[in-house]
């Protein structure tokens, strides 16, 4: 995706999104665009950042843990990461090497329970996840903010940082226009006004997302 066609595996999972969300159809070219960000990211060994309040804020543990893992398919080590392991001589290498699976690197940013706490308290709490963008954002990774309103503050805050200095920026919110907008490079907008029902929409595609670039990279 991105400058690159899309495969036919991963393309066959946006395209059922549509069939089985039909009105989630004018979103699917930004949701194929997102993918290719984030194949074009883990590729260049880069990291997703993660941030959202409330709900959207168990989305992203919800999106790290399909990404760190295996989600619709199996995902074995290499060959030569699997003899890594057997040269350590250890009696259970076989088994770590059997149960262990490629992940790429995602993180939530609304995990780290001290270091919010203290920010909040010491300094801003609208700059939880900005501080945080700061700390472990590097260029070429990608930022994803998820906003139902598209207006939260510490979500559109970080969005500026990662915007500064030299993140790609994704948000993920509903139809209407918010306060995060011009700070993403691609913005998804489901087609709902009322948080419940934007969150119900939000499920379906970043599940889309997670599994189009599994088969893109591990297919």
């Amino acid at each position: 995706m991105s400058d690159m066609a899309p495969t036919a595996g991963s393309q066959k999972i946006v395209d059922e999104l549509g069939r089985r969300h039909p009105m989630l159809a004018p979103v699917l070219p930004d949701v194929a665009r997102a993918v290719g960000m984030l194949c074009d990211c883990f590729r260049a060994d880069g990291q997703l950042l993660l941030c959202g309040n409330g709900g959207s804020a168990a989305d992203c543990a919800h999106i790290v843990g399909e990404l760190a893992k295996g989600f619709l398919a199996r995902r074995p080590l290499p060959a030569q990461e699997v003899e890594r392991l057997s040269r350590l001589g250890a009696a259970d290498a076989a088994e770590l090497a059997g149960k262990l699976q490629r992940g790429v690197r995602a993180l939530a940013l609304t995990g780290a329970d001290a270091l919010t706490s203290a920010f909040a308290n010491d300094v801003d709490a609208a700059l939880v996840f900005a501080q945080q963008v700061y700390v472990f954002g590097r260029p070429g990774d990608v930022l994803l903010g998820i906003s139902t309103s598209g207006n939260a503050k510490n979500v559109v805050a970080a969005l500026k940082v990662g915007r500064a200095f030299g993140l790609k920026t994704i948000g993920l919110t509903g139809s209407r226009p918010g306060a995060m907008d011009p700070f993403c490079d691609l913005c998804l907008k489901v087609p709902a006004e009322k948080t419940h029902e934007i969150q119900e929409l939000h499920l379906p595609v970043y599940h889309a997302l997670c599994a189009a670039v599994e088969a893109e990279l591990f297919g």
